[in-house]
């Protein structure tokens, strides 16, 4: 192979060594398996750089610090351009620390490199404002800020992936681990999908077919300023399973149902029913992973009479049944029986 595909990962202040490291390792990870596979390339397909902003050792968010093998001088031109994840502090991110960065990341768009983001990442890439329009993923923790921040950016925290642009020149990962996502699709979009499996299969990495959905943890705002809603949601946290939930809600507030639910609705993004729902299924979601009761058991634990109902209102929300939440979140039994 003589053309490589040149692949450059960002290295600054903020970013989060496991995530530079693990696409680093997987992207040259061809050569393990020469001899093991036909369904990989004789010669690696990858040039792959860690670019920082100087030639010193890079800091960041980890404490370990890295050595790039470029500066962003030095690197005209990539096939590939990586954001990395990125440790948000405080759950608020700043625009504005990284002007050369971002002036970088623009002009390698203008040569035609695809830009990707793992994780919390596409908040520097979205003060590029390239993705203004478009749809993007993320960590769900990091949303609020995103959207503070890029407000005409439309999240999709159900999805591990997200691929976008007229030349679908963006690529954007989820949660940390769903990093595995986005390097398996660069090798199955650019060096083909047998290479990408055998890949997974050396490494033990797994596609995120579910998306983010089963591991979202549900924190509505509280901080919104609303007395009455904020009365009422605490009230909700030990009371979540009581009948008419809704109802004691309006009694509750000390206003009239309409104005109730519309101050709701201002105030959390949800309505009542809805939140009721989620704060429900969130309970439901602990309960599965934590003990052993059935499902059944389960849904009357938090507040539903009808099972059925239950359990197509849990895989609504999580993408998944409860029975197959249990299975893929909990924690298996790694000890040795007495």
């Amino acid at each position: 192979m003589t053309d490589r595909i040149s692949v450059s990962i960002l290295a600054i202040p903020d970013a989060i060594v496991s995530t530079i490291t693990g696409l680093y390792d997987v992207l040259n990870g061809f050569d393990a398996l020469s001899g093991l596979s036909d369904a990989v390339p004789a010669e690696a397909p990858f040039d792959v750089a860690i670019v920082a902003a100087s030639s010193g050792p890079a800091d960041t968010a980890s404490g370990l610090p890295l050595i790039p093998h470029r500066t962003l001088a030095e690197t005209t031109e990539s096939d590939i351009v990586v954001v990395p994840s990125l440790l948000v502090r405080n759950g608020r991110w700043e625009p504005g620390r990284y002007p050369e960065v971002v002036e970088w990341l623009i002009a390698m768009h203008d040569t035609g490199a695809l830009l990707c983001s793992a994780c919390s990442g596409v908040l520097l890439l979205a003060e590029t404002n390239l993705l203004n329009g478009l749809d993007a993923t993320i960590h769900w923790a990091d949303a609020d800020t995103f959207r503070q921040n890029y407000p005409s950016i439309k999240l999709r925290l159900e999805e591990v992936l997200v691929v976008t642009g007229d030349n679908r020149e963006f690529a954007m990962s989820g949660a940390s681990a769903s990093g595995h996502d986005l390097v398996l699709y660069l090798i199955a979009r650019l060096v083909g999908p047998t290479a990408a499996q055998a890949i997974a299969n050396f490494l033990l990495l797994q596609w995120h077919t579910d998306g983010q959905a089963p591991y979202m943890a549900f924190a509505p705002p509280t901080d919104h300023g609303d007395g009455v809603v904020l009365e009422v949601q605490r009230w909700l946290e030990d009371e979540y399973d009581t009948q008419h939930a809704v109802r004691e809600m309006v009694a509750l507030s000390g206003l009239a149902e309409r104005t109730f639910k519309r101050r709701f609705a201002k105030a959390t993004g949800l309505t009542p029913i809805s939140y009721v729902q989620q704060l429900r299924i969130e309970h439901a979601k602990r309960l599965l992973e934590r003990t052993d009761l059935s499902t059944d058991r389960v849904c009357f634990e938090v507040g539903y009479a009808e099972p059925a109902s239950f359990r197509r209102l849990f895989k609504r929300i999580t993408h998944l049944t409860p029975a197959e939440y249990r299975r893929r979140i909990r924690v298996p039994a790694v000890l040795p029986n007495p």
